[in-house]
């Protein structure tokens, strides 16, 4: 970004767009506890609009004063912790089925295991515009299930989820061609 400032170094841990971060991670329980209590209700969609609308701010954050590792691994870390705690309490509320949500569960944790052991590796396997694509349509799942007035026509949300899923396990797939198309050489030998 021209123009920008680095204020933090790549191995600084203790950064605002981290804080932001930690945020969004401390207030999922806090909105599993009110989807669990109040299910679709304005209160929870605004809690889940902030948890939501705070991704974008870490990035800004970070953008303007310094992307760090810290955060390259925390931030979509809270990205699935804040998606897939709200689908497990809609799972808990029989909102959401369990099978779409595992799927996508065993997707996102098993992508951080293999991206974390490319890294081990030297190889970066960055995100892609789909599967940026992919966490906002789990999100607006998650947001049509909550909002009152689309909670009222399940299927919305629940179609929502389905066309989430399929870019979910696509997106995934893409991930593990490119770490095998990034591998070095000598490591894929």
């Amino acid at each position: 970004m021209a123009g920008a400032r680095s204020t933090f170094g790549p191995t600084a841990l203790a950064t605002p767009a981290n804080a932001v971060t930690i945020i969004r991670l401390a207030a999922t329980p806090v909105l599993m506890s009110l989807i669990v209590a109040e299910g679709a209700s304005w209160t929870t969609v605004a809690v889940w609009f902030m948890i939501a609308a705070t991704d974008g701010v870490d990035g800004f954050v970070a953008r303007r004063q310094g992307t760090t590792r810290s955060g390259a691994f925390l931030d979509p870390l809270a990205d699935k912790v804040c998606v897939l705690g709200a689908m497990l309490a809609l799972v808990q509320q029989h909102v959401f089925w369990w099978a779409p949500v595992a799927v996508i569960a065993v997707r996102e944790f098993g992508l951080v295991a293999y991206r974390s052991m490319l890294a081990r590796r030297g190889v970066s396997v960055p995100a892609t515009r789909g599967a940026k694509v992919k966490t906002w349509l789990q999100s607006l799942a998650v947001g049509a299930a909550l909002l009152p007035s689309t909670a009222r026509h399940p299927l919305f949300g629940r179609g929502l989820l389905w066309v989430a899923v399929v870019l979910t396990v696509v997106t995934g797939a893409q991930y593990l061609l490119d770490g095998q198309r990034s591998r070095p050489a000598s490591a894929a030998a």
